[in-house]
Formats: C-alpha cells, sequence, structure tokens
C-alpha cells in the first residue's frame, strides 16, 4: 500500500511538473508597446521652402554620441564679396549650432554642445585668407563643440576646397588647419579634430 501510495506521488509529481514546463512557454509576455519613433531619425525638410528663406546648409548636431548633419539655411545677401561670405555663412552655421534644438530634433534625441553666443571674424593680417577666428579660442571648446564646428564648416562654403578649415581664437596665436574625419564623425567624444599649426600668411 505504502509503495503504490508513493509511485502514484511520483507519477503525479511528474506529470505536474512536465505541466508546469509546457505552460511556462505558452505564457505570453508584455514588454510594453514598440518604440513610436526612430533615434536620430527625422522627416524630410521642404529644400524648396528652405531656399526662400535663405542659403540652404547643413549643421551637425549630437545624436547617440556621434555627429549627425540637419538642414538648415543661413542668410547672405547678393552681391556679398568672397571674403565677407565666407564669414557671414560662418558666423550663420555657428548661431545655427548655438541655437536649441526643434522639439523634433529634441525628441529624436539631437543634442548641441556649442554653447553661448560665439562670433567669428575673418583673417588677422598674416594669416591666411580663409582663416576664420572665434570669439572663443578652439582650445577652450569641448572636445564635442570643437567637433561639430570643424565638421560644420567644412563641409560648407566656410571651407577651403579641399574640406579643411583653418581656425584661429581672438588672440595673435598662429591659427591651425582642422580636418573632420570618419573617426571623428563617429566619436566625437573621444577623437578630437586632427589640425596642424598654419604659419604662412
Amino acid at each position: 500500500m505504502h509503495t503504490r501510495r508513493l509511485l502514484a506521488l511520483t507519477a503525479l509529481s511528474a506529470t505536474v511538473l512536465t505541466a508546469c514546463g509546457i505552460r511556462s512557454t505558452e505564457v505570453p509576455t508584455d514588454f510594453g508597446p514598440a518604440p513610436s519613433r526612430v533615434h536620430c531619425s527625422l522627416s524630410e525638410p521642404n529644400i524648396s521652402t528652405q531656399a526662400e528663406r535663405g542659403l540652404p546648409v547643413q549643421v551637425f548636431l549630437l545624436c547617440g554620441s556621434q555627429l549627425v548633419a540637419v538642414d538648415r539655411t543661413v542668410r547672405v545677401p547678393d552681391g556679398t564679396a568672397d571674403s565677407a561670405r565666407r564669414v557671414l555663412v560662418a558666423q550663420g552655421l555657428l548661431d545655427e549650432l548655438e541655437a536649441t534644438p526643434s522639439t523634433a530634433e529634441k525628441e529624436a534625441g539631437y543634442t548641441t554642445d556649442v554653447r553661448g553666443a560665439m562670433g567669428v571674424t575673418g583673417p588677422r593680417p598674416d594669416d591666411p585668407d580663409e582663416t576664420l577666428r572665434l570669439s572663443t579660442p578652439p582650445n577652450d571648446l569641448t572636445s564635442y563643440a570643437l567637433a561639430q564646428i570643424v565638421c560644420t564648416f567644412s563641409d560648407s562654403s566656410a571651407a577651403e576646397g579641399d574640406g579643411s578649415v583653418i581656425l584661429g581664437g581672438p588672440t595673435p596665436a598662429s591659427p591651425r588647419r582642422y580636418e573632420c574625419t570618419d573617426e571623428v564623425r563617429t566619436r566625437p567624444g573621444s577623437n578630437e579634430p586632427p589640425s596642424t599649426e598654419v604659419t604662412d600668411g
């Protein structure tokens, strides 16, 4: 009698355990709704409408610790001389970098590390003609902000034909030629734009 009861309990336990194992695979799991937006993704802007407001340009904002280009416009009066045009475009790009991202951009994860009302002027007498001097020394900028500025300038008419950009600060110190590389775009926090000193005017 005792043996039969023990065998019956053992069989019942095995059945319960097996059934539990089967049921566990059928229980639905709910991890909440899928994300409703794509990170670092924005709808395409109306280029024709932008063109009516000014010169179409792109600036590099931060998103997911990388640099991502977004469309903007800057105003440059018709008939502006090339030397003045370069500075006006550069200032317009700086203003856009300093501006708070739009609501849609913030929701998609975009930010900027360029702060303050930074200004930009043309070259000093001994500088190369393409030099842009910032009101804040480039060395005083965070690696993110410097990467944003260099990559934005190098991808615009403020840069030289080879894509590099010559930047200096408000002091007489020699400017430096900066480049925007793939490493800078993908990891601006750990890769500052490579630069070389420019000594010839």
